[in-house]
């Protein structure tokens, strides 16, 4: 016996049993590789927790990850990458990039300071910023008054009560005040440990001034459709390849875009049980996700 239950006896019971074990072996396999049965014209990936860790200095290239982006531009499916990277600029972020040895234009990035500014000049608004120091710079060209409007990034050390209170008070002294956060992340992994995210001090504004930001970035779905666009696709022709379960894969999957968590970057265990967001596949890392979608690529090319 095994578990408790009799062996079959006669040849048609040993026949069911085998039937019910086949079926039971490979409908997990077939529910894991669905997501690859539509075709995919174009891949969305995070950077930091995908393509590098971050740390001190350039950080460290996740093993693997040069390889597959590689991969990806040898068979010829285009790539965006999709950050809410704040703590540099869009030209630093490539520095680090081509440092590590990715094959990455800025024309490929997609980060949510160009995005901000250029909605700030659209509507022709005043930014208190609460960002990190290394990308105030950016802002310079904007025109200089009265706030009417707060920026918030990631703003690291500068997430202080001081400066905390300072747009507080900036945001209660707007007759219609603007909140504008750059993602809405809760957390992150920054030299090995998790630290809280933008998300987090802006939904303690939010609630101190009765307002709900506007999120530049990740998961705000302006934010994905403009790198689709940029590809020419749909959004059920893409993959989300991501380490946030919330923003990258949930977020992608809110506009109808497949989305892959890997195990590398903030990933925690509790990601695979969570409460509201279920990724399409879980990979141990971004080689591993495009091997995938390579090879099953591959094979949908040679059934047409």
């Amino acid at each position: 016996t095994r578990a408790g239950y009799p062996l079959p006896t006669r040849p048609q019971d040993t026949r069911l049993v085998c039937i019910i074990a086949q079926v039971n072996l490979t409908l997990p396999v077939m529910a894991v590789n669905s997501w690859l049965a539509e075709p995919i014209k174009g891949l969305l990936l995070d950077i930091t927790g995908v393509l590098y860790e971050s740390g001190e200095g350039f950080g460290t290239a996740i093993p693997g990850s040069v390889e597959a982006v590689k991969r990806l531009r040898e068979t010829g499916i285009p790539v965006r990458f999709v950050t809410n990277e704040t703590c540099a600029t869009r030209a630093e972020l490539i520095k680090k990039l081509h440092h590590h040895s990715f094959s990455v234009s800025e024309g490929d990035v997609f980060s949510p300071v160009p995005a901000v500014i250029s909605l700030l000049k659209e509507r022709g608004l005043v930014p208190h910023l609460l960002v990190h120091p290394a990308i105030e710079c950016e802002f310079s060209g904007l025109v200089a008054g009265n706030p009417t409007c707060v920026v918030m990034g990631d703003a690291d050390e500068a997430f202080s009560f001081a400066n905390m209170n300072v747009a507080f008070r900036a945001l209660k002294a707007m007759e219609d005040p603007k909140l504008f956060a750059l993602g809405f992340g809760k957390y992150y992994k920054h030299k090995g440990q998790l630290q809280l995210d933008v998300g987090a001090f802006a939904t303690a504004l939010e609630f101190a001034c009765d307002i709900k930001s506007e999120i530049v970035g990740k998961p705000s779905p302006l934010f994905f459709d403009a790198a689709l666009s940029d590809i020419g696709i749909t959004a059920k022709e893409a993959v989300m390849i991501g380490d946030d379960i919330v923003s990258d894969v949930g977020g992608a999957q809110k506009c109808g875009i497949r989305g892959v968590l890997v195990r590398t970057g903030k990933y925690t265990r509790s990601c695979e049980n969570h409460p509201t967001v279920t990724p399409h596949f879980i990979a141990n890392n971004l080689s591993e996700a495009v091997d995938l979608i390579i090879e099953a690529q591959s094979k949908n090319i040679h059934q047409v």
